[in-house]
């Protein structure tokens, strides 16, 4: 996973630090999913830094009290802070030491119940030497395409990493599964698709993909994509609604 700027690294570090600590432990391996930027970019999937730790929870609900108490052991043993937590779901806002005006908190989510369409796959993670249980890239595109709208929906804001990703996994081939995204919306695809166009077209700015990109990206690439960004979305997004109509037609 790239690192744009020197400061960088010490997130980095205490990312991948705790990810190993998470998937040592025999119980969390067994009931936590990594998926999200940071499994994405470790996977190569994504060329872009992430700064977040996100995972599904597939053990039972009633153990999920287990899990974020095995998870504040972790913590503590590392010497993390917990600086914030939900009380409604498990997520964790962390701080590690840095110099002032450096980035020092670490987010983590874990998400359940999940998308029974959801699909997982073991990986080797080179950067922490460890294999691990991953959603695969099909169904992270997936919930790429559905986050862009839902975190607007759920909360008011507009990740302008969410359409990077999307416009990203487009560049590279990557195919989504439509059955997330069914699950989800409760759509078909080719409605989804529509909905999706016009939430860009009205929603997203040019400032809202400046701020959220200009930390996560080297400055060279950073200034080669925020102008074209959101129409190059636009062509992939209805280049996809007309193949899918297309295929609705026959």
């Amino acid at each position: 996973m790239i690192t744009p700027r020197a400061q960088d690294a010490k997130h980095k570090a205490w990312l991948f630090r705790l990810l190993g600590a998470i998937f040592d432990d025999v119980y969390l391996s067994s009931v936590l999913y990594f998926k999200g930027g940071t499994c994405a970019a470790m996977r190569e999937f994504l060329d872009r830094f992430s700064v977040d730790l996100d995972f599904d929870y597939l053990g039972n609900a009633v153990d999920i009290t287990k899990t974020q108490a095995e998870m504040e052991k972790i913590f503590q043993r590392l010497g993390l802070e917990v600086r914030d937590k939900s009380q409604n779901v498990p997520q964790y806002f962390l701080k590690y030491e840095a110099p002032s005006g450096e980035r020092n908190t670490l987010k983590i989510d874990i998400s359940f119940p999940q998308p029974k369409a959801n699909k997982y796959e073991s990986v080797e993670m080179i950067e922490i030497d460890r294999i691990i249980n991953c959603q695969t890239i099909e169904t992270m595109f997936a919930n790429k395409l559905v986050a862009l709208i839902e975190r607007y929906e759920r909360n008011g804001s507009i990740a302008g990493r969410d359409l990077y990703d999307i416009h990203y996994f487009f560049m590279q081939g990557f195919r989504y599964d439509a059955e997330v995204i069914q699950e989800r919306r409760n759509q078909k695809p080719t409605e989804f698709m529509r909905v999706l166009i016009d939430f860009v077209k009205k929603e997203i700015t040019q400032t809202i993909i400046d701020q959220d990109l200009n930390t996560l990206l080297g400055p060279k690439k950073f200034q080669q994509i925020r102008k074209i960004l959101k129409q190059e979305t636009l062509i992939f997004l209805q280049d996809e609604l007309n193949r899918l109509e297309i295929k609705q037609e026959k």
